[in-house]
């Protein structure tokens, strides 16, 4: 079994932290989304990012030994530790108010978290491989969803051009996700992921390009180095909201 070291803990922390504010975002859509079918799709995907968060969070707090998941501990890591402490993708953290760039945020997420679970597919860490196998599944039907209303919508010049907007505005914060985690070299020579994520950018940024080909994109930049180190001004009031119904009864497992 490979030993849970403290740069893989981090590396994972991050990976969860990503999909456990993304599974939260979605859920702000029930309810409210455009159509009912779209209010059960985002409930269902939602559904699978907030399981795939609290497997990796098992993993940290069992540090990789397989056993059965300690729910105090993974509400422990998904919600109270300080804004400092997460290492989540400003992408994750930002209010998308409106539809148009909430698809746009679903899309570009789902099809970087594809890739990603690519990277630890075959993982040492049994764990996360059997995690990955699962998610890798559930990512391919997320991506799939997106890109299915995303063909009806292009067709009619004023969502186009809504999607368009949206994917100006997104995209710069879509690419943080291929910010450099801290741990991730240690990880890699642990043989925890096979690869740093930025190396699948130029695949991402090719999947973009083809998703999009009538929106000029321009050059899609590296992130920042300390992209995940910084919070974004909406992270502070999302947490609050997440933390709204468990603060009725903090005892409770969540």
């Amino acid at each position: 079994m490979t030993p849970m070291t403290p740069g893989t803990a981090e590396f994972l922390l991050a990976f969860a932290d990503d999909e456990h504010l993304m599974g939260q975002q979605h859920t702000e859509w029930i309810g409210i989304a455009p159509f009912l079918e779209e209010d059960m799709a985002f409930a269902s995907i939602a559904q699978d990012e907030l399981s795939h968060a609290a497997l990796l969070y098992a993993i940290v707090t069992d540090k990789g030994q397989g056993g059965p998941p300690d729910d105090r501990a993974i509400d422990r890591l998904a919600f109270d530790r300080n804004a400092d402490d997460y290492r989540s993708a400003q992408i994750v953290e930002v209010a998308c108010t409106g539809w148009a760039h909430a698809l746009v945020r679903h899309w570009l997420y789902d099809t970087a978290e594809e890739l990603r679970w690519s990277l630890v597919a075959r993982s040492e860490l049994e764990p996360l491989r059997d995690t990955a196998a699962r998610a890798a599944r559930e990512e391919r039907f997320h991506v799939r969803h997106a890109d299915g209303l995303i063909d009806v919508l292009v067709r009619t010049p004023d969502s186009a051009g809504r999607l368009a907007g949206a994917v100006n505005d997104v995209l710069p914060l879509a690419t943080g996700l291929f910010d450099p985690v801290a741990g991730e070299a240690e990880a890699v020579e642990a043989g925890v992921t096979s690869a740093p994520f930025d190396t699948l950018l130029p695949e991402w940024t090719d999947r973009v390009r083809a998703r999009f080909p009538d929106i000029d994109i321009g050059a899609i930049a590296a992130p920042a180095s300390a992209g995940r180190a910084r919070r974004h001004e909406d992270f502070a009031a999302l947490m609050a909201r997440m933390n709204e119904v468990r603060s009725i009864d903090p005892t409770a497992i969540w």
